[in-house]
């Protein structure tokens, strides 16, 4: 439980601290972190920091390298205009929302998230935190202080003609000029072993959102889940 809207940093230092009481009251040794989106930086820090607890970290859909939705956001709305005031004035009301609905209490402050998911914003990011980045739209490092990095993302947009979500996505899909899920582009979302980059999956079925609607023939969203499951159990973790 992390707030909705906050930097990588700030989202880690809270996730840690619930990592830290469930190791306490399991009494196992280490966790699996997996992150979807900006969980996927979120989990990184922990794992960076330490990772002494952690066991494996999986982005899907991660925001990696940044996200050109959130350039795009960063120069149509500059610090100071009105339009960054109307933009930030939603988006912490929606992030607000979710906190309530979720019940988690934090304080909200979704400008430190944008710039947290620009592409500046993620360079500077990963120049602190590098375990598991590749250099180039490959894998990355699989085991970094003995931690196990993965990931996986989709590379659609419209999915489910009666997922109302759909448009959004194909909307802001068409500022990136690399394939994506309508929100990361598919190199941002490598990360350690890529198990696979190019799901029929947008942003929200790698989470089986919006309700479910995901695509008709594809791979369920769900089964990845599963299979990641077993894929650690196999490997004794």
């Amino acid at each position: 439980q992390v707030a909705a809207g906050n930097s990588s940093e700030v989202r880690g230092e809270q996730l840690l601290r619930q990592v830290e009481d469930i190791i306490a009251i399991s009494g196992k040794a280490r966790v699996h972190l997996i992150g979807h989106s900006h969980g996927g930086p979120t989990i990184r820090y922990v794992a960076s920091v330490r990772p002494d607890l952690v066991a494996s970290a999986t982005s899907v859909g991660g925001v990696n390298r940044g996200s050109a939705v959130a350039d795009l956001l960063q120069e149509i709305a500059p610090e100071g205009s009105l339009r960054r005031l109307f933009i930030v004035s939603v988006a912490d009301a929606l992030a607000g929302l979710i906190d309530l609905l979720s019940g988690g209490g934090y304080q909200q402050d979704t400008v430190a998230a944008l710039n947290s998911l620009t592409t500046t914003g993620a360079l500077a990011f990963n120049a602190a935190h590098p375990q598991g980045v590749p250099s180039d739209c490959g894998d990355g490092a699989h085991i970094v202080n003995g931690v196990r990095y993965y990931s996986w993302s989709g590379t659609a947009q419209l999915t489910n003609a009666l997922d109302p979500s759909d448009l959004m996505l194909a909307a802001t899909s068409l500022v990136f000029s690399e394939p994506n899920d309508g929100l990361v582009g598919q190199c941002s979302t490598h990360l350690g072993k890529v198990i696979r980059s190019d799901y029929q999956q947008n942003h929200l079925d790698e989470v089986n959102q919006f309700l479910g609607l995901t695509a008709p023939f594809a791979t369920d969203p769900v089964s990845l889940y599963r299979q990641h499951a077993n894929r650690l159990k196999n490997l004794g973790l």
